[in-house]
C-alpha cells in the first residue's frame, strides 16, 4: 500500500467503524506504541498510550519495547522517534503534518550561519528537523532548555536556535549572551496582546499561563510561564480557578480532565477565530491514524549518516536531563 502525493493514505472508512476499539485492537496485534502531543485532537489523545510534551515523547521513544511506534504529533517528531529507535518501524498519520518553527531553519543556511561562529555550541531547540539536529552540540527542549544552558562552563560562547522567542526568553533567565537564530513558531507568534488584555479584563480572577516560545509583549503580561508540561502542572496546583492558556488549544483537554471543576479560556490569535490551533498538528485525525495502523504506511525513513548525526545532540540532551531529574 503506497501513500499517495497529499501524504496520507486517502481511503475510506466506515463510519459505522468503532475506531477507539479498532486501533486498540491494532496496536495489541502489532505490538505498536501510540505517541501522542498534548496539541492533538482530544480523539487521538483519548486513545494514546502515552500523552506528553517534546521531552516525555522523546524519553518514552527512547525507553519503548514496542516493535512498532505511531507517532501522533508532527514530523520532526516522528523523525526523533526513528532517530532513537534506527530498527523500529516509525508511522506518521500525515506527512504533511510539519512545522513552521523547523522550516524557518533551513540546514544548508543555518550551516553558513554557524561557520561564521567556529567557537560557539550549538543548542538547539527539538522543533526542528534531523538535519538541524546533525549540526548541533546539544538538542533541548522548553522543559529543560534552562537546566542545559546552566550546565554549560560561564565563558562557553552558545548558538541557540531556531526559536528566536524562546532563545530571548532563555537568556533573560540564564544571564547568557546567546546568538539567536532568527526562527519561529506560527502558533506562538500570533497572539493578540490586545484580545488577551481584554480577557483578562473581562475575567479578573484568571491567572494568564504562557508558553516561552510567544513573543515578548505577551510573556510580560503571564502570571506563569512554562513548557507544555509546566503549563498543565502549574493549572493543577496552583488555587486559582481560572486561566487563560497562552498556547495551542490542543492542552485544554488535558487541563480539563485534571481539573474539571476549574475554567480554561484559550489565548486568542490576532486571527477572528476563538482559539489558536497548529494546523500542522491538526492534519492528524483518527481516520488517518487508524488507516496508518492498519496498512503501516506512512512509514519515517531516513540514512544512516544522517540517523548517526543527530542522535549524538540528542544523546546529550537526554544525559543532561537525567542528571537533573528532567
Amino acid at each position: 500500500m503506497k501513500v499517495n502525493r497529499k501524504g496520507f493514505l486517502d481511503i475510506p472508512v466506515d463510519p459505522e467503524l468503532d475506531l477507539f476499539k479498532e486501533i486498540d485492537r491494532l496496536k495489541k496485534e502489532k505490538n505498536a506504541v501510540l505517541l501522542a502531543h498534548y496539541y492533538q485532537d482530544a480523539d487521538i489523545q483519548d486513545v494514546a498510550d502515552f500523552i506528553g510534551d517534546s521531552l516525555g515523547l522523546a524519553q518514552e521513544a527512547a525507553r519503548t519495547k514496542a516493535d512498532i511506534i505511531v507517532f501522533a504529533g508532527v514530523h520532526f517528531m516522528a523523525e526523533t522517534a526513528k532517530i532513537l529507535n534506527p530498527d523500529k518501524k516509525v508511522l506518521l498519520p500525515d506527512l504533511n503534518a510539519g512545522c513552521s518553527l523547523a522550516d524557518s531553519a533551513p540546514a544548508p543556511l543555518f550551516r553558513v550561519f554557524k561557520e561564521k561562529y567556529p567557537d560557539h555550541l550549538v543548542i538547539s531547540y527539538i522543533n526542528c528537523s534531523a538535519e538541524i539536529k546533525a549540526l548541533s552540540d546539544i538538542i533541548c527542549t522548553s522543559s529543560n532548555a534552562q537546566k542545559i544552558i546552566e550546565s554549560l562552563p560561564q565563558d562557553q560562547k552558545i548558538i541557540f536556535a531556531p526559536d528566536k522567542n524562546l532563545g530571548a526568553y532563555l537568556k533573560k533567565k540564564t544571564g547568557r549572551d546567546m546568538v539567536l537564530w532568527n526562527g519561529a513558531c506560527m502558533v506562538h507568534e500570533i497572539f493578540s496582546v490586545q484580545k488577551i488584555m481584554e480577557l483578562k479584563a473581562r475575567n479578573p480572577k484568571a491567572k494568564f499561563i504562557a508558553h516561552p516560545e510567544c513573543e515578548e509583549a505577551i510573556l510580560r503580561m503571564a502570571d506563569f510561564i512554562g513548557s507544555t508540561t509546566a503549563l498543565l502542572k502549574f493549572s493543577q496546583t496552583d488555587p486559582a480557578m481560572e486561566f487563560i492558556v497562552g498556547t495551542e488549544s490542543g492542552i485544554l483537554h488535558q487541563m480539563k480532565l485534571a481539573s474539571p471543576e476549574k475554567l480554561f479560556i484559550p489565548g486568542p490569535p490576532e486571527t477572528n477565530c476563538a482559539c489558536n490551533d497548529c494546523p500542522h498538528m491538526k492534519l492528524n485525525t483518527l481516520e488517518k491514524l487508524y488507516l496508518c495502523m492498519a496498512y503501516e504506511t506512512p512509514e519515517i525513513r531516513m540514512e544512516k549518516p544522517l540517523l548517526d548525526a543527530a542522535r549524538k545532540p540528542i544523546d546529550r540532551m537526554l544525559e543532561i536531563s537525567k542528571r537533573y531529574g528532567l
